[in-house]
């Protein structure tokens, strides 16, 4: 099979031939897959028709989980590059290949392992959670992984004479704190989608839709979190709008998710919650948003551009994602 190196090396990703343009590329993606024995994850941030066309769309614990699962020889992560990381990490015998390498995360980049490194020494004989967005270089320095799924067990799971360094986001960190009423050392990352919704905005909505309900991801400001009306993870924000009786929500975390919401409730309304940008309507990751059927189609063609781990580094970081799973 030929490599394409100097092209991902380039771009990141492979583009297609001018002769492949033209193709069905949905179609293509079905019979590549069954040919190659392949299964393709999705996260709920990326665009509906990929996750359409996926065999499993989840949050960050559910794809970590069908990761572990999966009997396909080649695993295509439509997400971002911490959760491809994360699928490598669990399943070493597969190939796992995501369609774009610059899919990068903002959160995972606000904590650099070296200076995540240097925070744990100075604060020796605490116990350090980290949650699922984060490098398989920090991982490996973590005693157990978290999602903000499962924030609020995980931290009940430590015992209360133990001190708890919780990186990287200080939003999701200093909510479970509220919640669990545990004093953490908490390392000072977020996430730029989530950090830049408009209270101002948000509120204008909701006097504009006064039977609307505001819901939000734990990763949000206090400011947000306080005015919401229900506080959840992804799936626990889906689930959310699929069983409660209102008819209208405004939605305060990737937008992607919207699509997953409007299959299960057709007859309700949702409305992203806006950026403070102005020239932007709502607050979109555009790491997520780098993946497209397009790169999907070459990269499960190619196999390429794939993940790879340093054996060391990927054995330590088993370690606290298998906690979290064998407590989740």
């Amino acid at each position: 099979m030929k490599i394409l190196n100097k092209e991902i090396l380039k771009n990141g990703f492979i583009s297609l031939n001018t002769n492949e343009k033209d193709l069905n590329l949905k179609d293509e993606i079905n019979k590549l897959k069954k040919e190659k024995n392949a299964v393709i994850l999705a996260h709920y941030y990326v665009k509906g028709e990929i996750q359409d066309i996926a065999d499993f769309v989840g949050d960050s614990l559910a794809l970590s989980q069908k990761a572990a699962e999966t009997h396909a020889d080649i695993i295509v992560f439509v997400g971002v590059h911490f959760m491809a990381e994360t699928a490598k990490i669990l399943s070493p015998q597969k190939k796992v290949i995501l369609p774009d390498l610059n899919a990068g995360c903002s959160l995972a980049d606000s904590c650099p392992d070296n200076d995540f490194r240097e925070f744990i020494l100075k604060h020796p004989d605490h116990t350090v959670i980290s949650y699922v967005n984060t490098s398989a270089k920090v991982k490996a320095l973590t005693d157990i992984v978290c999602t903000s799924s499962n924030a609020v067990k995980i931290v009940e799971s430590i015992p209360k004479e133990k001190q708890i360094i919780f990186g990287p986001d200080r939003n999701l960190g200093n909510y479970i704190s509220r919640l669990t009423d545990r004093e953490m050392v908490i390392w000072d990352g977020a996430c730029h989608v989530h950090s830049e919704f408009s209270l101002d905005g948000i509120l204008e909505q909701k006097k504009n839709n006064p039977d609307a309900v505001i819901i939000a991801h734990p990763e949000c400001p206090k400011p947000i979190l306080t005015i919401s009306e229900f506080v959840g993870s992804t799936s626990a924000l889906i689930k959310f709008t699929k069983e409660n009786s209102a008819k209208t929500f405004i939605v305060a975390t990737e937008p992607g998710v919207i699509h997953e919401m409007k299959k299960l409730s057709a007859d309700k309304f949702f409305i992203p919650a806006p950026g403070e940008d102005a020239e932007c309507a709502c607050s979109e990751c555009e790491f997520m948003k780098l993946n497209s059927i397009e790169k999907l189609y070459s990269c499960l063609k190619y196999e390429q551009p794939e993940i790879l781990i340093n054996e060391e580094i990927r054995k330590k970081a088993y370690i606290p994602i298998k906690r979290m799973l064998d407590l989740s």
